[in-house]
């Protein structure tokens, strides 16, 4: 786990700058609440809201973010309202969590802009809960979100956007021609089934935080596709959490609401949130972990009695979501391991034949923006095959197969970045060779997708030529990816 947060590729230090940014807006959010005149919740209810903004908004271009930033308000205030409206009327209320559930999952077909509204909507409600919001704190909350989420997008668009100099990509689609494209229909179905029974079984554990249960049931579902993705984040979110509440014990208890050295931590917590939310789940639900149990140290109700609580509710929603996705409308994960491998072989092929055009000259050939995508795609990957390659895996030979399918992919990946790093330098030459090794990885790409023979180079020597060593050891990699890929049928490496 250590490694694969602090070891794992940064291209273009983004998560290191997504983060720090992350830091500085909310922390300059939570400024501006108290400036404003605030109480503590309206600082805290700011805070949230800013985070939000800067974590769950990830359209393709910066005017479509700032367009869905400035949606943020329109789509969470009136639920915020509804949880005010419904707070001494639990039936209703109950009733109104669950459709800002399926509503929330159900709003994801309409691309990213659509998550990060659902996500918007459903964690206003969520944190209306923790905050105990009533009608007669409405205008101040108002205020606090309304200005949190103005300076996190000032922050955002306007001090920092670096992502007007290096855009960032689309956050990869769900393919289609998989019984995908109604992914969010069926999703929406499950998460609401698996909230109810959090909900449920979660007020029966405690009356006061049932909605951690709801909380962490939608959580699970969140990037998620297949039922085996579903069960190992499942997992990994009860995992971050009982290594936070260990930490909450050791932290957060003794510091009890202090106001320096919260403000400090939690600081670390969202630096934390956002440096690893891209590499492990268990990290990020770490940070949440303790981040929330900080909050609740300043709000003066912090004890070991709430911390086991916590773990209980968590895993109660975690059970909903399980029993949810194992019952109601399975989507199993063969139906979607092999299309995004196939995704990402292409878009290796893409890095390579931009990369090998800004050697050739090519005017705005640029295959930074490439390799972004595939990062993204990567990682895609590895969340649809971690049911595969999880230690509790009961298929020893699809395990082994799938991590040699893992480990080859970050090979190729690494000799793209190597690549394109050689393509970036103002003195590097194109080579006639280069237009040829393009070509084998096109043919070597086409064959690992259409089901075909990779011819293999071996004896050729390793030519001396940076470009040219990048893609001799990219050729071996992919006509190595031929063999765990092409199994039998009955021993498919996407057949769980």
């Amino acid at each position: 786990m250590l490694k694969k947060v602090f070891v794992s590729p940064d291209p273009g230090r983004s998560r290191l700058r997504f983060a720090t940014r992350a830091v500085f807006g909310i922390g300059l959010a939570v400024v501006v609440c108290g400036l404003a005149g605030t109480s503590l919740v309206g600082a805290i209810i700011g805070g949230l809201a800013a985070l939000l903004a800067l974590f769950t908004v990830t359209d393709a271009t910066v005017r479509g973010q700032a367009v869905t930033t400035a949606l943020l308000p329109v789509a969470g205030l009136p639920v915020l309202t509804a949880a005010a409206a419904l707070h001494d009327l639990p039936v209703a209320r109950d009733l109104t969590f669950l459709a800002a559930v399926g509503a929330g999952v159900y709003a994801r077909r309409w691309g990213p802009r659509g998550h990060s509204l659902g996500v918007f909507a459903f964690m206003t409600f969520f944190i209306a809960q923790f905050l105990h919001a009533t009608t007669d704190r409405l205008p101040e909350m108002f205020a606090a979100v309304l200005l949190s989420v103005a300076t996190a997008a000032t922050v955002r668009f306007g001090l920092w956007c670096y992502e007007r100099r290096r855009p960032t990509p689309a956050a990869p689609a769900p393919p289609a021609g998989t019984g995908l494209a109604r992914i969010t229909t069926r999703q929406a179905v499950q998460a609401t089934a698996g909230a109810g029974f959090a909900l449920v079984v979660g007020q029966l554990v405690s009356g006061d935080r049932w909605y951690w249960a709801v909380g962490a049931t939608w959580w699970v579902f969140v990037n998620t596709t297949s039922r085996g993705e579903t069960l190992v984040r499942g997992f990994r979110r009860v995992l971050g959490t009982v290594v936070g509440i260990g930490l909450g014990f050791l932290i957060a208890v003794p510091v009890a609401g202090a106001p320096v050295p919260t403000a400090v931590l939690a600081a670390a917590c969202v630096f934390g949130i956002f440096y690893t939310a891209a590499v492990s789940y268990t990290w990020m639900m770490l940070c949440v972990t303790l981040l929330a149990e900080l909050l609740y140290g300043l709000l003066g109700v912090l004890g070991p009695g709430l911390l086991a609580l916590r773990i209980a509710e968590t895993g109660v929603g975690a059970l909903g979501a399980a029993l949810a996705v194992l019952f109601v409308l399975p989507v199993t994960t063969h139906a979607v391991t092999d299309v995004w491998i196939q995704r990402a072989l292409r878009c290796v092929h893409a890095c390579t034949a931009e990369a090998a055009a800004r050697l050739a000259g090519t005017e705005g050939a640029d295959p930074a923006p490439r390799v972004a995508e595939l990062e993204q795609l990567l990682g895609r990957v590895r969340l649809s095959v971690a049911p595969l390659v999880h230690p509790l895996s009961p298929m020893h030979g699809r395990r082994r197969r799938a991590r040699r399918v893992l480990d080859l992919l970050d090979d190729c990946a690494r000799e793209i970045r190597g690549l394109v790093a050689v393509a970036a330098d103002p003195e590097a030459s194109h080579d006639a060779r280069l237009a040829a090794a393009c070509w084998r990885v096109e043919a070597a790409v086409e064959a690992l997708t259409g089901g075909g023979a990779v011819p293999a180079r071996a004896g050729e020597p390793r030519a001396a030529e940076p470009a040219l060593a990048h893609l001799h050891d990219l050729e071996q990699a992919l006509a190595e990816l031929a063999a765990p890929l092409s199994t039998p049928s009955g021993s498919r490496l996407a057949g769980a």
